[in-house]
């Protein structure tokens, strides 16, 4: 019973050095093939190296030259453009800006000159970078609207900071102005961020860009009142505020005959500072003038007419 056994495993033992000799002669001669596929490529570089090494050490260096001078160019270039801006007064925010676009414009060309220098076609890159400049430009639609908006109020300049303005629906002094937004504080001190171009987009009202403002009131009175007395009250009232201009010359007139009223036009020119004041106390002093005056400052009124008829 166990002289099969004993045979079947003295036939296995005599089988093993022959796979084990057969395994050995399979490495080695991987080993040898991977040898001679280096051996190959050691063989191709140095093939490569004396047929065009010297040029592609040329093109590296000459590249490398290319990449640090034009980079030297354009930090010049952006510097030189920022310098100029500044002397023809452009707002400070706005050289900086557009000189950064300047160096990063000329140090794109500096690369893709570099790029082709070593022999690497460029042409895939510039459409990779016009996709991703119109997507870019896409997404960022209104900004971009914003950006241009501010770009003509810094040089245009139709406000300044400090101006009282009227823009973009809403009103205040402007406390800055930046490339996308502009900063306005309202006479309750609320700090209001309105885009650019919202306010290029409409009409732009600016209080204090000239010295002087005009006050203009409509005041009324009663068709039973002397037009004579209380249009030379209105005008001695315009003289004796020192705060009024001599010149141009304060206007009263008779501006239209109202349903209950004549209306005077009372107008007077004063310094831009002083013409809320002015507004505020000449209507004041108006009200209680025609009270010691007697002069009626007539409201709509309504009648009421009631007719009775007799019982049936």
């Amino acid at each position: 019973m166990f002289y099969p056994l004993l045979l079947a495993q003295a036939e296995n033992g005599a089988e093993n050095p022959a796979g084990e000799n057969a395994n050995a002669i399979d490495v080695s001669q991987q080993a040898s093939d991977t040898f001679a596929d280096v051996q190959n490529w050691a063989n191709s570089g140095v093939v490569f190296l004396q047929d065009q090494g010297p040029e592609w050490i040329l093109r590296i260096v000459t590249a490398i030259l290319i990449f640090a001078i034009g980079r030297w160019v354009a930090i010049w270039a952006s510097a030189f453009l920022k310098r100029l801006m500044e002397r023809g007064k452009v707002d400070q925010t706005l050289a900086l800006f557009l000189s950064n676009i300047a160096y990063g414009f000329f140090l794109t060309l500096v690369i893709v000159a570099t790029l082709n220098r070593l022999g690497i076609d460029t042409t895939s890159v510039a459409a990779v970078l016009a996709a991703a400049g119109l997507a870019v430009g896409l997404a960022l639609q209104n900004s971009l609207s914003n950006f241009a908006a501010g770009v003509m109020i810094i040089l245009f300049r139709p406000f300044v900071t400090g101006d009282f303005i009227e823009a973009g629906g809403t009103s205040g002094i402007v406390e800055a102005v930046q490339i996308f937004h502009t900063q306005l504080k309202t006479p309750d001190n609320k700090m209001i961020i309105v885009p650019n171009g919202n306010i290029t987009s409409g009409n732009i009202i600016n209080y204090s860009r000239n010295a002087t403002r005009r006050v203009d009131l409509t005041i009324g009175c009663g068709y039973d009142d002397d037009l004579r007395a209380v249009k030379q009250f209105l005008i001695e009232l315009l003289e004796s505020d020192e705060r009024i201009m001599k010149e141009p010359a304060s206007e009263v007139r008779v501006s239209a005959l109202a349903d209950s009223s004549v209306n005077f036009i009372v107008r007077g020119w004063v310094k831009k500072e002083d013409w809320w004041a002015v507004s505020c106390d000449l209507t004041e002093q108006i009200k209680l003038g025609f009270d010691e005056r007697g002069f009626s400052i007539p409201y709509p009124q309504s009648e009421v007419h009631v007719r009775q008829t007799a019982a049936s």
